[in-house]
């Protein structure tokens, strides 16, 4: 054998060795990535799991969760409505910036613009399996592209966890968008008798797999926003009950983990799209219906055990955080969000005290557009169509908690008035340390003139860096916020 052909036989292994490394520190690298299971109900407010303080309702998977991970105190979605809300978190823009005004499906037809890029789409392209099941309300499926949708009955979540068996098996690594139709009212929503409490998707035969959890309406605790009366105590407890259904869920999609040996290696982020279905909560900015759970777990990190955090943070910053736990490399003006990843561990970390919420409709014919701002323990709401009487969502007007109200022309609804309820002042200040359940309006008060005054104006900063069309409603139109007049 010559020399030359000695070296090249050599050269040859060499480039071997080199290509069979690289490629094991590719698939290395494939395995370190890990999956990522955003598993979002529908109305499910703080009121409602045991984590969070509810001593009568049985979340026992929800509560494991939060003890082997992180639970946050101030989460806040950006509106109190499905399908806006949704929209946020599978973007990190404002709903306003994506043309996502209100409820996508029917007559409504709200739809993000074509040319936004969405979490999944993201994910997929960075060599992630993207599935999704039960509940999706978002448009166009373009821009919200899934490679697998499963299907299952959206109000049993474990069936829709046995049909997510394939995804969970996957080589790749895999996201996972699971969305049930809990604890959402059920239809009907206006029954036969005013006084006859929702289903809330229950039903008397129950679900396969799924041992029915019933509760006394004597026994469960009545948010303070809401009327302590027999039909909201009846109404509760249907509630609780789908609430329970989903928390068995929960469960065996943590089951399924274990047995297809992802249980290592899955990061776990449990949220609500918005507040509990009762006037007062959904379709507001008040606390109930947009500060929301909030759990993450990631059994990778040793450290990330039953911690606490008291950050404000955002729907709007799920997609950047979940894209960074992915390790997909980002420009941080691609969003309006931030990435909360490094601060997961630090109970109260600096410079995270600020939300803002934007809220246009729910159904079409629910205009009453807000706007807010909270910073530390003030929040400014700005009611920019505050000459309308505020519009009520069908299922909530048809609630038998509203109806016993209205009916028997009570002056009261929970702490609020009906009138403050009904008609809103164009500005509402709170300070939530001393009034948590935001009936004291300080927005008139010459005293906190300034606290308005600086509130205003970091709310209108805000409009602007957001493309928020309704920055124009201040009146003063030197908006930066200008159509082309061209429609695309």
């Amino acid at each position: 054998m010559t020399l030359s052909a000695s070296f090249s036989q050599q050269l040859s292994l060499f480039i071997r060795k080199i290509i069979f490394l690289l490629l094991l520190s590719l698939q290395i690298f494939a395995q370190e990535k890990p999956n990522i299971i955003l598993f979002v109900s529908d109305d499910h407010g703080l009121d409602a799991l045991g984590c969070y303080g509810n001593p009568v309702i049985k979340t026992p998977h929800m509560d494991s969760l939060a003890k082997n991970g992180v639970k946050f105190t101030n989460a806040y979605c950006t509106s109190a409505s499905c399908a806006a809300s949704r929209s946020v978190i599978l973007t990190g823009q404002y709903g306003h910036a994506t043309g996502s005004y209100g409820h996508v499906h029917d007559y409504h037809h709200f739809s993000t613009y074509s040319h936004i890029k969405s979490l999944p789409v993201r994910l997929a392209e960075a060599g992630y399996h993207t599935a999704r099941i039960g509940k999706y309300h978002v448009a166009p499926e373009k821009v919200y592209h899934f490679d697998t949708t499963h299907e299952a009955n959206p109000r049993s979540t474990v069936e829709m966890a046995e049909a997510c068996r394939p995804t969970l098996a996957s080589d790749k690594p895999f996201f996972l968008y699971f969305c049930p139709d809990d604890p959402h009212r059920g239809a009907p929503f206006t029954p036969n008798e005013w006084t006859e409490p929702n289903n809330f998707g229950n039903r008397p035969e129950g679900f396969p797999g799924v041992k029915t959890e019933t509760y006394d309406p004597a026994e469960v605790i009545v948010p303070s926003f809401l009327p302590d009366s027999p039909q909201c105590r009846e109404e509760l407890a249907e509630y609780y009950q789908s609430v329970s259904r989903i928390d068995q869920g929960l469960g065996r999609l943590l089951a399924l983990l274990k047995e297809t040996g992802k249980e290592d290696n899955t990061v776990i982020i449990y949220l609500s799209d918005n507040g509990i279905a009762f006037p007062g909560a959904k379709t507001t900015v008040y606390e109930p219906g947009i500060k929301l759970p909030l759990i993450i777990s990631d059994p990778r990190r040793s450290e990330l055990k039953d911690l606490t955090n008291h950050a404000f943070v955002s729907w709007v910053d799920l997609t950047p955080t979940i894209l960074e736990m992915a390790q997909v490399k980002t420009s941080p003006d691609e969003f309006q969000g931030r990435s909360f990843l490094p601060i997961l561990t630090t109970e109260k970390p600096a410079g995270w005290d600020q939300v803002f919420a934007a809220h246009n409709f729910h159904e079409l014919t629910m205009y009453y557009p807000m706007r807010v701002i909270r910073v530390g323990d003030y929040k400014l709401i700005w009611n920019i169509a505050h000459g309308l009487d505020y519009p009520f969502a069908t299922d909530l007007w048809a609630a038998s908690t509203w109806q016993a109200v209205y009916r028997s022309k009570e002056k009261q609804y929970g702490k609020r008035s009906v009138q403050d309820y009904l008609q809103r002042p164009q500005f509402e200040l709170y300070n939530l340390a001393n009034d948590p359940d935001e009936v004291i309006n300080l927005a008139n008060k010459t005293e906190h003139s300034e606290q308005l005054k600086s509130l205003q104006n970091q709310l209108k900063t805000f409009q602007l860096k957001t493309k928020d069309p309704w920055q124009i409603s201040w009146g003063d139109y030197q908006t930066e916020v200008q159509g082309s007049g061209v429609g695309l």
